[in-house]
């Protein structure tokens, strides 16, 4: 099980050494619901460590949106524990959220410049770098000098991925980031987000859109109904599942989860991958459908968390 903080480490952004590794997002027999009576998570645990690009997928209504909002302190939890950088996300410590960037799938643009909004929301982040700004602005063939409120969808979302990334915030999350973004756009994100995670940073990436960044996120979150199913890097999974496509419709004990695609099936087995490369897609389909069996494989009640 998670260690037992018994102590509030509210104010430990400074690093005090407390004898053991502390996750950047630490959640334990996390309570939470909308309503008295219908709890979305019960007792829900996980763990986030630095130096990853973790992908958070569920279906709709798994509680993705939910629980960015719990680390992110826009919603208080009803028991358990949750620690952001060590810190209580509902304190809400200045020094806590110059932490952390968060993008949501829905957002609010002021009428000002993309220069001029630079000039007002940069200083509350330390770190905010204005050289790697211009060159992911650039990049993104953003024009700075228009009003916000008059680029397209697309473009707004550009110029508040290129402002996050050059937060070099501890905690980037971004909420469908995809989302509105044309296709030489997507292969621009999937480059600068892969090069810019840091050693001290973690990304969180919730998305639907599995295939416009099933190259760079690893390791996997898979919550549904308010559970974690799966938190695993790609190659402890890989370990343990492996995934083909075959001609002919797969029997035997071994086969997981299968499904009808073009030009036969695709499989998922129980055993070590073969080389085949691994359809994230695919994975979460066997993940939800099977999450029993998934659980008991990897042994860890869904996630590193119960390490």
């Amino acid at each position: 099980m998670l260690r037992d903080f018994n102590t509030d480490l509210g104010n430990n952004l400074a690093g005090e050494d407390l004898g053991f590794h502390t996750p950047v997002v630490w959640i334990d027999n996390l309570v939470f619901g909308y309503t008295k009576n219908k709890l979305l998570f019960d007792n829900l645990s996980l763990s986030l460590e630095s130096s990853n690009i973790y992908g958070l997928l569920g279906r709709n209504g798994a509680g993705k949106t939910t629980l960015l909002k719990l680390v992110t302190g826009q919603l208080f939890r009803k028991r358990g524990t949750l620690r952001v950088m060590g810190s209580d996300p509902e304190r809400r410590y200045p020094s806590m959220l110059s932490e952390i960037f968060f993008l949501p799938e829905e957002f609010y643009l002021p009428a000002l410049s993309g220069r001029d909004y630079v000039k007002v929301y940069s200083p509350f982040y330390p770190r905010f770098s204005l050289e790697q700004f211009g060159s992911i602005a650039k990049e993104f063939e953003i024009e700075l000098d228009k009003k916000l409120t008059s680029l397209s969808y697309g473009q707004k979302k550009k110029f508040l991925v290129a402002f996050g990334l050059a937060t070099n915030c501890s905690l980037i999350i971004l909420d469908e980031p995809t989302n509105g973004l044309d296709i030489p756009s997507k292969s621009q994100f999937r480059k600068l987000v892969s090069g810019a995670v840091g050693k001290e940073q973690v990304f969180i990436i919730s998305t639907h859109q599995v295939r416009d960044l099933e190259n760079i996120i690893d390791p996997l979150i898979i919550l549904d109904n308010g559970r974690v199913l799966l938190n695993e890097s790609i190659e402890s999974i890989s370990a343990k599942l492996n995934m083909r496509v075959v001609k002919d419709e797969p029997e035997g004990s071994g086969v997981l989860y299968k499904e009808k695609v073009l030009g036969g099936y695709a499989v998922v087995e129980i055993g070590a991958s073969r080389g085949e490369s691994m359809d994230i897609e695919v994975l979460f389909n066997a993940v939800i459908s099977k999450r029993d069996v998934v659980e008991n494989l990897f042994k860890r009640g869904g996630g590193k968390e119960n390490e």
